[in-house]
């Protein structure tokens, strides 16, 4: 049996499935058609049903709930991984963002959108990038004596955005914490409906032992699968990078992981009006 499946190749996607896809594991007769791919890709390949298996921002499953399924292992949830909304204005501050603002953001159905149309519902002028364009963006188009220009920063960037003289405006994941009590869900790994139950709780666990596999043999991943596709990164933002975005909710989301999902679907229906049916969202 052979299925196809997407990531990105951020060192938290290839710490997670290295064991899986580079048979350091026993995957019991599946086989893997691996695709890397950013996140942005991934969302719309899922929303035209593309791969059997898929990372995805978690902004994105009310659109494609019909045709996959969550599961409970490989995703991106926690305390203090939120996206982070910078400027390269030093004095600009959280309430001068203004409904007029121009506000660079990495994809329409992203979770960093989502978290940032939830604290600044009236910032409405907005072009999305994908993720690693954003503070070039900022930073080409903050003019002097003109609005200053923001944009959503994720993934790596939120170690490095200072380097390049960007300054937080706001913690966006702070901002759902705080109105929530929940983690951030940021990302999950879905699967196609139409394939066997068995078959996906299999791969399911595989998954999660592919978690467990990378936590024990740390240094050999990341200086072989993920230094491969993290190239131009420091070791030690690769490190930072797993640490903050690779947890307890990446083996299992558990209660706590899922009613975070669950929340962020509720938003959806609050910022667009549309209602979703949240039953059977999840993996038994």
């Amino acid at each position: 049996m052979k299925l196809t499946l997407g990531f990105s190749p951020c060192p938290n996607d290839t710490f997670i499935f290295d064991a899986l896809v580079n048979n350091k594991i026993d995957t019991e007769g599946i086989e893997f058609d691996v695709v890397l791919e950013d996140v942005q890709t991934l969302n719309r390949w899922a929303i035209e049903g593309k791969l059997d298996l898929s990372k995805i921002s978690y902004g994105v499953l009310p659109l494609v709930l019909d045709e996959y399924i969550v599961l409970n292992s490989g995703g991106a949830l926690g305390k203090g991984v939120g996206p982070l909304l910078i400027t390269a204005d030093s004095e600009f501050e959280a309430g001068n963002l203004q409904p007029g603002t121009l506000i660079a953001i990495p994809g329409v159905n992203t979770t960093a959108h989502m978290l940032f149309s939830l604290a600044y519902p009236h910032a409405k002028n907005k072009v999305f990038k994908v993720f690693n364009e954003i503070e070039d963006f900022v930073l080409a188009n903050n003019l002097p004596n003109g609005e200053p220009v923001a944009g959503v920063i994720i993934h790596e960037n939120r170690f490095t955005y200072h380097l390049k003289g960007l300054h937080k405006i706001v913690d966006l994941g702070d901002y759902w914490e705080k109105t929530t009590g929940l983690p951030i869900p940021l990302g999950g790994i879905v699967a196609k409906r139409t394939l066997d139950t068995a078959l996906v709780k299999k791969v399911d666990d595989l998954i999660a032992k592919s978690v467990e596999y990378a936590y024990a043999n740390n240094h050999k991943v990341l200086a072989d699968y993920v230094k491969q596709h993290s190239q131009e990164m420091s070791e030690d933002v690769m490190r930072r990078h797993i640490d903050l975005y690779v947890n307890n909710y990446s083996i299992a989301l558990g209660e706590g992981g899922k009613h975070a999902v669950l929340k962020l679907l509720d938003v959806y229906q609050q910022l667009n009006g549309n209602a979703i049916n949240k039953e059977n969202v999840f993996v038994d």
